[in-house]
């Protein structure tokens, strides 16, 4: 029987190490699983924004971001700060910020660092270093400042809110943290010991005094429905969850979510 213990505690061992090989090329890998930071930064003559421009914006390290900002066009209306997710450039998004536009509404959206209009190193200290310098800067132009966060961009943008003051907070997709997206594809390893970016929006939102809307669809696969639920849960000044039955993660802009925007958007201008 000893050789049939030896093949045990050598399977064992290889089982272990293997496990243990697994961790350490999560690790030292996890940010090209949590990013898609490739792609093509357009320059405005290939939108229809005709009042933009296109923007750089001092962050930490002397380093820069780039984006887009235009101001409202009508009284009363906002300037929307754009927090986007985590795959290509802001500006393929550019359809989002023309509705904006022809509706009255000023807007900013940017690259974080490490996104295609933004060099720089990409990790979620410079992002939500980045996500604030946006701010300030909306916030420096005079207008009112409502947020607008998209899927990773709901972890910057619940973080600014629970460290500035802006009228209103709008999650689109969130995750209540990305350590718990990470646990549902990952959940055969440790990834509370070794995610670096864990982005805790469900201790950030305990501070978000803004009143909150949150929107998610119920086939998501990228970030499960489960996760916004459990966001808008959190919230201290929750206004709206809309849920949108069979939409996946990149559905609910055709699904009509800017509607459902606009009016939560002029309901915290007037103060409701």
């Amino acid at each position: 029987m000893l050789w049939l213990r030896r093949i045990v505690l050598a399977v064992l061992v290889v089982a272990v190490l293997g496990y243990l090989g697994a961790c350490a090329y999560m690790y030292f890998n996890q940010r090209g699983f949590q990013y898609s930071p490739e792609g093509k930064f357009l320059a405005l003559g290939e939108t229809l924004l005709k009042t933009a421009e296109q923007v750089e914006i001092p962050t930490s390290n002397n380093e820069r971001i780039r984006g887009w900002y235009a101001p409202p066009s009508e009284a009363g209306k906002p300037v929307i700060v754009y927090y986007k997710g985590n795959a290509d450039s802001f500006s393929d998004e550019h359809e989002r910020y023309e509705q904006f536009v022809a509706d009255g509404y000023g807007f900013l959206a940017f690259d974080y660092r490490g996104f295609p209009a933004s060099p720089g190193v990409l990790s979620e200290e410079n992002v939500l270093k980045d996500a604030i310098a946006a701010f300030a800067f909306a916030e420096n132009k005079g207008f009112p400042v409502v947020i607008w966060g998209r899927s990773l961009g709901s972890g910057p943008a619940t973080y600014v809110a629970s460290e500035r003051n802006a009228r209103a907070l709008l999650l689109e997709t969130p995750f209540d943290s990305a350590v718990s997206v990470a646990r549902d594809r990952y959940w055969f390893l440790p990834v509370e010991w070794i995610m670096l970016d864990q982005y805790r929006v469900d201790q950030w939102i305990l501070d978000v005094e803004e009143p909150v809307f949150v929107a998610h669809g119920t086939a998501d696969t990228t970030i499960g429905y489960q996760h916004g639920v459990r966001t808008y849960e959190l919230a201290p000044n929750k206004v709206e969850m809309w849920t949108v039955e069979g939409a996946g993660h990149s559905d609910l802009w055709d699904a009509g979510i800017w509607e459902k925007a606009r009016t939560f958007f002029d309901g915290a201008m007037a103060g409701q």
